[in-house]
């Protein structure tokens, strides 16, 4: 791994093995599946809900500095410990939860190469047993809402001023045909397209068949051939900011870019806004043929009146 940018994030899983007793160690599982942890999970691990426990119950947004501080603290989390995070789904929700944790300044953070999927392919040990760890007295310096986080004016002045934005949700999504991933409800916007000028590169192109990330030349191959440069100051987003996140970590510690935002209003938020620019592929192809026919049916009858 020592091609990548920053090689130090990124743990196989015999490394997880190696050190999972090791004082000062946090391992953390993070999955879209809720119930999948209580099914097994690596021995020693922490289970952290995205929904229930990183978002506030009444805002769309994340907890505040004290309840996030109250969650670290309760899951016996220090602030000097090192945090391995792995999950279900190629670990995307795995890097949300690493991304979160960087929103609120926790410095040493890790991703598990191919997350949940890997482990348990490689038949290495899991139990039901959840661990019982004192608690702390965690303490949040400082909430990073600029170098890593965008927002939605953010996002508005990178249309206008023509700068890379990457959606990395699925083409139909991107076209304007979904709402949402194929095979899920369709719901959480009004509106479908894609935020105008972005580049649709889908998230899970960055992985390999067995969850784990592809090579530096690989990724690099992936984004510069979509204008996604590491010269430029970039922003990704999805639905709800979970997808992009993976891409985030991607590019900023895969690839070492130095300026890479996730937009995690995403297009839940983007496509509830009223007089915010949208581009839907979909509609506009549907347009034109609706015209072309138009077109077409009205030529007999003009050739019909034409004077002989």
């Amino acid at each position: 791994m020592a091609q990548y940018a920053h090689p130090e994030v990124l743990v196989e899983t015999q490394w997880v093995q190696d050190h999972m007793n090791d004082p000062g160690l946090r391992i953390i599982e993070s999955d879209e599946d809720v119930l999948l942890y209580e099914q097994g999970h690596i021995p020693g691990a922490i289970k952290i809900d995205w929904v229930s426990e990183l978002q506030d119950p009444v805002r769309r947004d994340y907890r505040d500095r004290k309840a996030f501080e109250d969650l670290c603290s309760s899951k016996g989390i220090a602030n000097s410990d090192t945090l391995v995070f792995y999950g279900d789904k190629n670990n995307w929700w795995a890097c949300y939860a690493f991304w979160t944790f960087k929103l609120f300044g926790h410095e040493k953070c890790m991703i598990m190469n191919g997350g949940r999927a890997k482990w348990v392919a490689e038949n290495r040990p899991l139990t039901r047993e959840v661990p019982k760890l004192p608690r702390t007295n965690y303490k949040v310096r400082d909430r990073d809402d600029f170098s890593i986080r965008a927002f939605r004016d953010q996002v508005l002045r990178h249309v206008y001023e023509g700068k890379p934005l990457v959606d990395v949700r699925s083409p139909g999504e991107y076209n304007g045909e979904l709402l949402h991933m194929p095979s899920y409800p369709q719901e959480g916007a009004l509106r479908a397209g894609h935020i105008p000028g972005a580049v649709n590169i889908p998230w899970s192109q960055a992985c390999k068949e067995d969850g784990t990330f592809k090579s530096a030349d690989e990724l690099r191959q992936l984004y510069e051939s979509k204008g996604i440069t590491p010269d430029k100051d970039v922003i990704a987003y999805c639905r709800i900011g979970e997808r992009s996140s993976h891409t985030w970590f991607v590019l900023k510690y895969l690839l070492g870019y130095p300026l890479v935002r996730n937009y995690d209003g995403s297009w839940t938020e983007w496509g509830n806004l009223v007089g915010v620019p949208v581009r839907n592929l979909a509609a506009e192809k549907k347009a034109a043929e609706k015209a072309q026919q138009q077109t077409a049916s009205s030529a007999p009858a003009a050739a019909a009146g034409a004077p002989r």
